[in-house]
């Protein structure tokens, strides 16, 4: 079985090379691209588990390819991690808005990226191991082996990280789940002090099933602790 395959996209070669060096030491496959334009090629033809990706390109940013990767069904459930220099919290939001998955800031220890990756990797393997079942709460219905959302029937297409909050939620409709709690089980991952990071996704989730986004029927907010999915 070959090993899992990463694409590393940065303008930056000393970054490309010490993060191809951790990974690869960590036993991935690595391709790297240091434009998004080389990204899109390797992309299509190599297809590879997952990508971290800069934002700050030459020609094309991460913001333009991540949007471009979530709107086409072929890749559109590849893990996306998004590096940025930038600290500026309205950049991160925006990257988990148009569908990354995640989010490093630069600058950063390789092995919290290898960290990252494996987290992601690991969800995304266990989700595909399970068995072939749906899960269903009122009118959404998640189906848990094409890992796809109906709602009232009508197909939503979800990122990784939101179907991973989805499948949490409708697995125990009604109860409370604390942001961390939400962060670890959907990203596999400790992010402590990360809830913005949950906000965007569960804003971003609300955009897509809610009939009103500003007065949520569905994923409901829990002051102080977290959210809950009520059948509506």
């Amino acid at each position: 079985m070959r090993p899992q395959q990463i694409l590393v996209v940065d303008d930056d070669k000393s970054i490309l090379d010490i993060v191809k060096v951790y990974l690869e030491q960590a036993g991935y496959s690595v391709l790297t691209a240091g434009s998004g334009t080389m990204a899109m090629q390797i992309l299509i033809r190599e297809k590879p588990d997952l990508l971290v990706l800069d934002l700050m390109l030459p020609d094309r940013d991460g913001w333009d390819i991540t949007s471009s990767i979530r709107n086409d069904k072929r890749f559109a459930k590849i893990p996306i991690i998004m590096l940025t220099a930038r600290v500026d919290d309205s950049d991160k939001i925006v990257g988990l808005e148009l569908g990354a998955d995640d989010y490093v800031t630069k600058p950063f220890n390789p092995r919290e990226i290898v960290a990252r990756v494996r987290a992601q990797l690991r969800r995304r393997q266990f989700d595909q191991a399970e068995q072939s079942e749906s899960l269903e709460v009122g009118p959404l219905q998640l189906d848990l082996e094409a890992r796809t959302l109906r709602l009232h029937g009508e197909s939503i297409e979800v990122t990784p990280t939101e179907f991973n909050l989805l499948k949490i939620f409708m697995e125990s409709p009604g109860h409370t789940f604390g942001r961390e709690i939400l962060l670890e089980k959907a990203l596999g991952y400790g992010y402590e002090g990360f809830g913005r990071t949950l906000d965007t996704h569960i804003r971003n989730l609300r955009k897509k099933i809610e009939p009103d986004p500003n007065n949520p029927t569905y994923i409901q907010t829990v002051y102080s602790i977290g959210y809950r999915l009520v059948e509506g």
